[in-house]
């Protein structure tokens, strides 16, 4: 897939597949419900902004090389990845609904693009994967949404 095909997906698709979504929705693993997960990718967003200042890599450094190539791959996420910077219950919902969670991670998906507008090898910090420029966070975004996409139904 190419740079603007993710790009698509993530400015287009993705939240018009959202906005298909009951926000009290289960996906089909995971205890998340549709608008906690939006709201999940919008905290993902925040991190990929530079909003969330990452300061550090939770991963072992030996390990660091394996899971970015991970990262990197075309392989998705497993049903049911544990995400270690999650809470084993989900934490409240923020937004008043399904509609203003949708807006924010738009939202932040522009703030996104604006943070690496002029510095696309500009690195930000991401706690489990590393250091990471613009095409990095864009290929993991992609990949991020893809797997909950598939999670509430989606099938790509």
């Amino acid at each position: 897939m190419t740079i603007q095909e993710k790009i698509s997906f993530l400015e287009n698709d993705f939240p018009k597949f959202l906005q298909t979504l009951d926000g009290n929705a289960k996906g089909k693993w995971g205890v998340l419900n549709a608008q906690q997960m939006v709201e999940h990718i919008s905290d993902s967003l925040r991190e990929a902004n530079g909003k969330r200042d990452t300061k550090q890599i939770v991963t072992p450094a030996d390990l660091l090389p394996r899971y970015y190539d991970f990262m990197m791959s075309d392989k998705p996420f497993k049903e049911n990845t544990k995400n270690i910077q999650m809470p084993e219950s989900p934490i409240p919902v923020r937004n008043e609904s399904i509609d203003k969670a949708i807006e924010e991670m738009i939202l932040e998906w522009n703030d996104f693009k604006i943070a690496f507008e002029n510095e696309p090898e500009k690195k930000i910090t991401n706690a489990i994967f590393g250091h990471l420029n613009y095409y990095e966070w864009l290929h993991l975004l992609h990949k991020h949404t893809m797997h909950h996409a598939k999670q509430f139904g989606l099938e790509v």
